[in-house]
């Protein structure tokens, strides 16, 4: 059986995608329907995602996720912005529909304009037993599955490997979640049970997208935290209790955490124009995806240029900004107003690196400029409060904080005072 949105006389704006980019589109178009008052009044915004919540996701490496799941009616409902809780399955950009899964049904959605913003995934390549035994910290489920498993191998320690953990991915994420392990298996476990954090990666060095000087700093941070890097190999088999390297080695491990690659969401592959490596979509300089009419994508889904040399990266960091745009420049373009073109002239990286502080580097080839306390404050400011929407409730903040500007970078280990005056260290 098939719903239909009922046809009312009003123009549809459909957003697909709570995340980051999701919401600060949503959130974009009510503040620009705002301003433009009578000449809006028939626009209808509607976001789809599959569950009712914003997760704080960059956060899920953390052992505390209590305040990284934001009902989405709390910022949503003031701003006028409807949500169908339902998973996106099908887009036709000829019939300017979308078909969505709901409770089992399917749901049948016409749109005049719709913003693609259903984020990525973690890239799990078809390793024996790594779905069936592996953890990530991916989405919000996927790290309270990991929390409530490894509370269960504290349970009972018997069990082959299970104070061990292995990290596969030496990425950002990767980095961030073995720093953060150590101090939280010791507070999981008694001290009758060994306890070990194993980082492995097919690459040569860890943080190889970090840049040289910060390297040294990561490979540090680790050592002081207790972390085993194993580098140049590659995890060919998971099973319940173990986990073979290419090198031939078997390591005792009951758990193993996978945060190597992204992809864009799949539902990039359902429109006819070529994609990137990492699956996202092509949009011109207004997040207007290239040759497909009345479509926009922002976030981890799509390819955008950010200055005159560089793409947007799968972060947050763009995702925000990006939605901020595509939510003014998808009302603009439905109602024949202004819209603006995105552009980022400046780029920052904050890397958490656990008990042993942070790094946080500037420009493209990621120079060092703070390291240890002062660059773990800017990361607390950023993790705690800059990525989060006002959550008052109030409709003037909510407005106020989708403006589709740019701020500056902000002054180095500076704590963030509030409001987008202030500063925003990742737009």
């Amino acid at each position: 059986m098939c719903l239909t949105w009922q046809a009312e006389c009003v123009s549809r704006v459909l957003i697909v995608g709570s995340g980051f980019a999701g919401l600060w589109a949503a959130l974009g178009a009510a503040r620009r329907v705002d301003e433009l008052g009578s000449a809006a009044r028939d626009v209808q915004i509607t976001v789809v995602s599959e569950r009712p919540f914003h997760d704080i996701r960059v956060r899920n490496y953390e052992a505390d996720l209590t305040a990284c799941r934001i009902p989405l009616q709390q910022v949503l409902d003031p701003v006028g912005v409807e949500h169908i809780a339902a998973e996106v399955t099908e887009i036709d950009t000829d019939a300017r529909s979308v078909t969505a899964q709901r409770d089992g049904q399917a749901l049948a959605l016409d749109y005049d304009r719709l913003v693609l913003a259903a984020g990525s995934r973690v890239a799990r390549p078809a390793i024996p037993g790594l779905a069936e035994f592996g953890f990530d910290v991916d989405t919000f489920d996927g790290a309270r599955r990991l929390a409530d498993h490894l509370d269960n191998l504290a349970a009972n320690p018997r069990t082959s490997g299970a104070g061990t953990v292995v990290v596969v991915g030496a990425g950002l994420t990767g980095i961030e979640t073995a720093c953060e392990l150590p101090a939280r298996l010791a507070a999981i476990f008694d001290s009758t049970v060994a306890t070990k954090v194993l980082l492995v990666d097919h690459q040569p060095h860890v943080g190889s997208d970090m840049g040289a000087s910060a390297r040294p700093l990561i490979e540090s941070a680790l050592s002081d935290n207790g972390v085993h890097v194993i580098t140049g190999t590659s995890v060919t088999s998971v099973d319940i209790g173990a986990v073979t390297l290419s090198s031939g080695d078997t390591l005792p491990a009951a758990t193993v955490v996978w945060c190597a690659g992204m992809r864009a969401n799949p539902l990039t592959s359902q429109f006819s124009v070529p994609l990137d490596q990492f699956g996202r979509l092509p949009v011109d300089d207004y997040l207007r995806v290239e040759r497909v009419p009345a479509v926009f994508a922002a976030g981890d889904v799509a390819a955008a240029r950010v200055d005159d040399g560089h793409l947007s990266v799968m972060s947050c960091q763009h995702g925000r900004p990006m939605g901020r745009y595509a939510g003014y420049n998808v009302i603009g373009d439905l109602l024949g107003r202004q819209m603006r073109a995105l552009r980022i002239p400046w780029y920052v990286t904050v890397l958490d690196l656990g008990p042993a502080g942070a790094v946080y580097t500037e420009g493209w080839n990621r120079d060092v400029v703070a390291t240890g306390p002062v660059a773990k404050s800017t990361k607390k400011t950023i993790n705690t409060e800059r990525i989060y929407p006002p959550l008052t409730g109030d409709r003037k903040a909510l407005l106020a904080a989708a403006a589709p500007d740019l701020q500056a970078r902000p002054a180095r280990g500076r704590q963030y005072s509030g409001g987008p005056e202030a500063g925003d260290p990742i737009s």
